[in-house]
């Protein structure tokens, strides 16, 4: 399935903080989007986007709101770490309608996973793609299910997503971890454009960090998709290298400050757990 470089794009959670880089950004560049978010939109409307204050749990307002749309960027939903109940809605059965409604439009999606997918990870371990999953908490366990579902509907729909395992995207590194898994605005960006112009991406998984040395992660989809950041946190090194947190389990687990919510254990988890 071809897509253009300025596709009309259903952008959930516009309001939020990535949302609102991305509305700015990739109107910029001619993207034709129509956004919504359960709150209203802080900033001016871009030119030639369309704004919908609606809930991810309205499944026939979702699927409405992606009619005609070639991409769906899905960054909607809950993005804290917060107890289950109050995720259970706009994660699970918002993303859900997310993929019906792309199942009904015939829309490629882009699924912003994220580093919490496999935050209990030991920060000395260096990942590929396939690794096993281990969330760090709800927030966590609620991308790792939007992955598989992701999966199955590109196994038993051809509905195509890219998941983008997002570490910290922010204009710049400000502490030892983001050094790590810092993903700059220019490269994110880059690889939204990258999710809307690949001929075919089927399912594929991408890390989403710049090009940093001191990376958690290695080998994933990024060919596939023709992205290659340009950008990298090591000139931050010394800016940053020594500000870190006091908490011991923060500073040892990839998932940092999302660990130690609710963190019950003596001890660090296991590594041989797998």
């Amino acid at each position: 399935m071809a897509h253009n470089p300025q596709p009309i794009a259903l952008l959930t959670g516009a309001a939020g903080q990535l949302g609102r880089v991305l509305a700015q950004r990739l109107s910029a560049c001619g993207w034709q989007l129509r956004m919504t978010d359960i709150r209203p939109f802080p900033d001016a409307l871009p030119r030639g986007a369309r704004f919908f204050e609606m809930s991810l749990e309205d499944k026939d307002a979702v699927i409405d709101a992606a009619a005609g749309c070639d991409l769906i960027l899905h960054y909607g939903g809950i993005s804290t770490e917060q107890s289950f109940e109050e995720i259970l809605g706009p994660n699970y059965r918002g993303t859900f309608h997310i993929y019906e409604a792309a199942r009904r439009h015939r829309a490629r999606v882009v699924f912003p996973s994220s580093v919490h997918v496999v935050g209990l990870y030991d920060r000395s371990e260096t990942l590929d793609q396939d690794c096993v999953l281990r969330p760090d908490g709800y927030y966590g366990l609620s991308k790792a299910y939007g992955e598989m579902l992701a999966r199955v509907y590109w196994e038993k729909h051809a509905v195509e997503s890219v998941v983008v395992r997002i570490g910290s995207t922010l204009p710049e590194p400000t502490d030892r971890r983001f050094l790590s898994t810092w993903l700059s605005h220019d490269d994110f960006i880059a690889l939204m454009q990258c999710c809307a112009q690949a001929e075919h991406v089927g399912f594929t998984v991408i890390w989403g960090a710049s090009d940093n040395s001191r990376s958690f992660w290695r080998d994933d989809g990024r060919v596939r998709i023709g992205w290659r950041p340009k950008d990298s946190s090591d000139g931050f090194i010394d800016q940053v290298e020594g500000i870190v947190t006091q908490d011991v389990i923060a500073e040892s687990l990839q998932g940092g400050r999302f660990v130690t919510v609710d963190y019950t254990r003596d001890g660090l988890p296991p590594k041989d757990l797998f």
